[in-house]
């Protein structure tokens, strides 16, 4: 595996020895602007890969995307690689409907310390919940981002991330209602320990991820990337564009109903995907929010 490759990938073209919290913040951001958080190997029936290998030939060299397990040990790969002292951990992610956190560790995040100070970068939650700056790791501390603010809140070993999100507005009004839309303005998204992990920890999920019925992952197909003003999102055959705080404290989010025949063109020319088998879209029951 080649760093330059991976810098490339991601169009980083500045220092590859400073490492500092500005240098973090930048790959960070190349990152989510171009390697989309999706599933979509799910939905052309094939499988989701944890090798380290696998996944670079996957995203950097085919220039697709992954989700958290994937696209975050990518990135804990890079940023180790370049010098940066790193730790994986593990996340459980917020059940809305069930008003409670996952009780398996499905989410990778990776913790980054600096001048001793610990800093969460999550490079692969997607959506609008996706964080665009390291996260400094104090309890109750409001930290303002473009798409909201954040806030990790430490209790007994336990660290939360919560999201205080602005009002929207939806011009489209036959999509008011959509299960898409995330209507909680304070949102819970997951927590988690500062236990180290390693990739090992993941193998079990990564397959009941993919291939349960109980899934949001296999209910779903998805794909989203962030943009220099907000967030493009394809659930199924809904295309949604959010632009954050395009006035008044308020984001605009735009809907469209592709036809399944439009699909190809919309993953080429916004997420910079070329699928090499066929998708077959699907935007089922599991709670799942843009």
């Amino acid at each position: 595996m080649d760093l330059e490759a991976y810098f490339q990938r991601i169009g980083y073209k500045n220092s590859r020895s400073k490492l500092d919290l500005e240098t973090l913040t930048e790959i960070l951001q190349r990152q989510i602007q171009t390697i989309p958080f999706e599933n979509l190997n799910i939905h052309c029936g094939e499988s989701m890969e944890l090798g380290l290998e696998v996944i670079f030939d996957q995203i950097v060299r085919k220039n697709r995307g992954g989700w958290c397990l994937q696209a975050n040990y990518l990135f804990n790969w890079a940023l180790t690689t370049m010098g940066f002292e790193t730790t994986m951990l593990g996340g459980y992610v917020y059940n809305t409907p069930a008003q409670r956190y996952s009780t398996g560790m499905i989410h990778l995040l990776v913790q980054v310390t600096l001048n001793a100070k610990n800093y969460i970068v999550d490079a692969s939650f997607g959506r609008s919940h996706q964080i665009w700056e390291p996260l400094e790791l104090i309890s109750g501390k409001d930290q303002p981002q473009v798409p909201s603010i954040f806030r990790l809140t430490e209790e007994n070993g336990i660290w939360y991330l919560d999201q205080i999100r602005r009002e929207q507005y939806i011009p489209n009004e036959e999509f008011i209602n959509s299960d898409l839309l995330e209507n909680s303005k304070y949102r819970k998204i997951y927590s988690f320990t500062l236990e180290p992990r390693t990739i090992e920890d993941f193998e079990s999920v990564n397959t009941f991820l993919q291939t349960s019925p109980a899934s949001v992952f296999t209910s779903k197909s998805f794909c989203s990337l962030q943009t220099l003003e907000g967030v493009y999102c394809l659930v199924g055959t809904t295309l949604t564009y959010r632009k954050f705080n395009y006035k008044d404290n308020i984001d605009l989010v735009e809907f469209k109903a592709l036809k399944e025949e439009e699909i190809e063109e919309v993953l080429k020319t916004i997420f910079g995907i070329s699928l090499e088998k066929k998708l077959v879209p699907r935007h089922g029951d599991r709670f799942f929010t843009i």
